[in-house]
This record gives C-alpha cells, sequence and structure tokens, in this order.
C-alpha cells in the first residue's frame, strides 16, 4: 500500500513542536551522537533517553482516586485511568525507543507499522501493520528516532488516523526543520516532541550533524 507523505488540505494552526531541554537529555544525547560510541552504548543510551522522554510524553494521562492501605492506615491515593496510552513503533529504528517506555508503562499494549520509501516514486510504501484493539479511544505514542524529511511519520500517521486512531503524539530524537514542516502540513493536530532540532538535511537525507543511521547503529548492521 502506497501512503502518501506530506500533501493536506488543512488550513489549522499546527500545534508547536515540543523541545525537550533537560540537562540529562542534553547529556545523554551528545554522547549518542558520537561515531566512537558502541553498538552496547549506543543502545543503552537510547533507552535511557525513551526513560526520559516517556515522563513527559505522559505527563497529562488522566488519573482516577484508589483507597488503599499502607502499613500505617488506609489513605487516599491516585491511578492511571484505565488503559488509556499505547506505543506504536515505526519499524525498524523506532523498537529502540520502546523498552525505556514500557518499563515505565509495562502494561501499555505496542502496535508496529513498517514503511520503507519507493526508490523510484519516492513515496512511503507500507509492508506491516498491526495495532492494539481500542487505537480510538486510546492515547498514541508514535516512536522513531529520526524526523528527517518527514514523509514516513507522516504516511504513519496518515494510516494510524485511517484505522481510527484520534489522540496522537510523534516522539524522536532528533528533527530537522524540513521534517518539522512537512508532519505539521499533514497533520497539524499533532504535536512533536524531540530531543533536539537539527540545521537540516544532507543531499541523502540524513539528518546533519545527526548521529548517522539510527537502525544501524542500534542493530549493528550497515
Amino acid at each position: 500500500m502506497i501512503i502518501e507523505g506530506c500533501m493536506t488540505s488543512h488550513t489549522v494552526t499546527p500545534v508547536s513542536p515540543l523541545v525537550l531541554d533537560h540537562p540529562l537529555i542534553k547529556h545523554k544525547l551528545t554522547h549518542l551522537r558520537r561515531a566512537e560510541t558502541s553498538t552496547a552504548g549506543f543502545r543503552r543510551l537510547v533507552r535511557e533517553l525513551s526513560l526520559l522522554m516517556c515522563y513527559e510524553a505522559t505527563r497529562d494521562l488522566p488519573l482516577e482516586p484508589v483507597e488503599i492501605q499502607t502499613p500505617l492506615e488506609p489513605m487516599q491515593g491516585e491511578q492511571l485511568a484505565g488503559p488509556d496510552v499505547c506505543f506504536i513503533s515505526i519499524l525498524r529504528a523506532g523498537n529502540g525507543l520502546l523498552d525505556g517506555m514500557l518499563d515505565l508503562v509495562p502494561f501499555a499494549p505496542v502496535g508496529h507499522i513498517g514503511l520503507y520509501r519507493d526508490p523510484e516514486t519516492l513515496e512511503a510504501v507500507e509492508y506491516y501493520l498491526k495495532l492494539p484493539s481500542q487505537v480510538s479511544s486510546r492515547r498514541c505514542i508514535v516512536v522513531d528516532p529520526m524526523l528527517a524529511t518527514g514523509h514516513s511519520a507522516a504516511a504513519a500517521i496518515t494510516r494510524l488516523k485511517e484505522k481510527g486512531a484520534r489522540k496522537l503524539l510523534f516522539t524522536c530524537l532528533l528533527s530537522t526543520p524540513q521534517g518539522i514542516a512537512c508532519l505539521q502540513q499533514a497533520h497539524p493536530d499533532v504535536q512533536i516532541m524531540t530531543c533536539a532540532i537539527d540545521r537540516g538535511l544532507d543531499e541523502h537525507s540524513y539528518i546533519v550533524p545527526g548521529l548517522g543511521d539510527a537502525g544501524d547503529r542500534l542493530f549493528g548492521t550497515r
């Protein structure tokens, strides 16, 4: 299935991107970018960054009161109000961000969407899609390390909306002005959460200064 990327007729004012500027995120991202960082080190840093990102991505999840018994007395605490959240990984590099997020929200179901870019048409082609149940009522946190051109992210969210998803957040480690503009043009209602907005793209559409190919560095491939 071929999915259109950034084209849209929306006239809605886009939601502003959220850039996470926590000192720990900046520190870990710098080490992640280093060319000499090993595969094991890269995986560890991505997991740690995903923990910090998940903390922000779930900040406004709804709560409900619950009566509990402490070792000293009963009290009213708070807990998450139902299975409201799920994670959607854009294959394959998105899987690198899942581990840390699932450490924090282990009960969240996970969906996957696989896309590749046709080398001739440059359109996003879907090769895999498996989503959790009740996706229309869940907060869908879409994960992909890189928002480069924005075409794959826009195509993935288009497909998710076709399947009924309505509450969407796109999270990434690195983004570019071009990628943000593309995703905002196609889906102005979807907020982008990123750890950094880099300068732009090179002639091969790699983010610069970037960190290389996130999937290759995560999985030790070339």
